[in-house]
């Protein structure tokens, strides 16, 4: 049967009490050599009963503690203190707490005289700059202030027992840095993936504006091929027809590329498709600076090519004293263009229009959702367009 008495088998070892100093090692036997005499403690011969106890006590413990007791508060640590105390270990026992703390006293007296009052003090990672190997070092201490007493029941003193925290402190801190860390590459791979994902996104959009762009170009193109060729009366006439509007397209393509590719400045686009007729300053522009979406900077580049060219064939461009007054207004996205052509004899209206006359009245209108009309006027033709500006190519078209 199990005893029930812990003391079963345990021999009693009586020893002396600087008999069980001794046997502490050599903390202990440092203890009873030193001359305690000459300290407020006196012989260590002449110790009270309650001293001697909780020194023995402390001396045979492995945790660290120290023991300031009587009037200077002299200073008793056992082996386990020692590290603690760094260089001045060899210097400190029998030593007043503020010599043997010189450096930290002041940070440390409150709660030693809390201790002093009674009161158990606790704390845990308290920070404190002390001296303690010879240069200032940064440590973090968890420990209890208790206080004792004598053998007539007034507190002499208090225990300290104390774990350095420095290192655990320091691998947190390390750690949190760690974490930090983590957390920021963590957040910076997810801003990156995001980022990839937008630009994938962008990519596909752009895979499909650029289909669309390229269907739009092959319709006008088509257009603009099939149409000459019928309205023609020869292969050379439709030859030159089909290379004359390909090459306005071509001018305006170009503009629209050096732009972006999505708008142009609708004086650059009058000033391209212009640029074969202004052989002599014979225009006169007029209007603010406005930007065109792609598919209205096209049309209204073909619509003043067939205008151009026809004013070279019969009106203001193919008499010497003929001029054309180009102008356009803006009110919010309501637009307007105006083609006048004046210094033209006897204007006479075709008997016969053709796809020219479709396209800058009827395809490029719908461009801008709007309408188109020529009017020959007495001294010369006269084109009008309104609608209105749309900052991008509506869908489909």
């Amino acid at each position: 049967m199990t005893t029930r008495n812990a003391w079963d088998g345990i021999e009693r070892n009586v020893q002396s009490f600087e008999g069980s100093l001794r046997a502490c090692g050599e903390g202990g036997r440092r203890l009873v050599e030193f001359d305690w005499a000459a300290t407020p403690l006196g012989p260590l011969s002449g110790w009270s009963p309650a001293l001697r106890s909780l020194v023995g006590m402390m001396m045979a413990s492995a945790q660290p503690m120290a023991l300031w007791y009587g009037p200077e508060l002299t200073t008793i640590f056992n082996c386990g203190f020692a590290p603690i105390l760094g260089k001045r270990a060899e210097v400190a026992l029998g030593k007043p707490l503020y010599e043997a703390w010189h450096d930290v006293f002041d940070d440390i007296l409150p709660m030693v005289q809390a201790a002093l009052s009674g009161e158990t003090v606790w704390r845990e990672d308290l920070p404190l700059t002390m001296t303690r190997n010879g240069f200032e070092e940064q440590t973090f201490w968890t420990f209890s202030y208790s206080p004792v007493r004598d053998d007539e029941g007034r507190i002499a003193g208090f225990l300290d027992v104390v774990t350095e925290t420095t290192g655990a402190v320091s691998l947190r801190r390390r750690m949190d840095e760690a974490n930090h860390a983590l957390a920021s590459e963590v957040e910076n791979a997810r801003l990156a993936l995001a980022a990839q994902q937008l630009a994938e996104t962008q990519q596909e959009a752009l895979r499909h504006e650029l289909v669309h762009r390229i269907k739009n170009l092959l319709a006008i193109v088509q257009a603009i091929v099939s149409q000459s060729i019928r309205g023609a009366t020869s292969t050379e006439a439709a030859l030159e027809s089909v290379s004359a509007r390909l090459s306005a397209f071509g001018r305006a393509q170009d503009l629209l590329t050096s732009e972006g590719g999505s708008h142009a400045r609708l004086r650059q686009v009058i000033d391209a498709a212009l640029s074969p007729y202004r052989t002599a300053d014979r225009f006169d522009l007029d209007g603010p600076e406005v930007s065109l979406n792609a598919q209205q900077s096209l049309g209204l580049s073909l619509a003043l090519h067939e205008l151009a060219t026809n004013a070279t064939k019969y009106g203001a461009l193919h008499y010497p004293g003929g001029r054309v007054a180009i102008s356009w207004h803006v009110t919010g996205d309501d637009f307007s263009f105006g083609w006048k052509e004046t210094g033209v004899p006897s204007p006479q209206s075709p008997t016969r229009r053709g796809f020219g006359s479709k396209l800058s009245e009827q395809i490029v209108a719908g461009y801008f959702s709007g309408a188109a009309s020529s009017e020959y006027e007495p001294d010369g033709i006269a084109y009008r367009l309104t609608g209105k500006l749309m900052p991008d190519d509506p869908a489909g078209h």
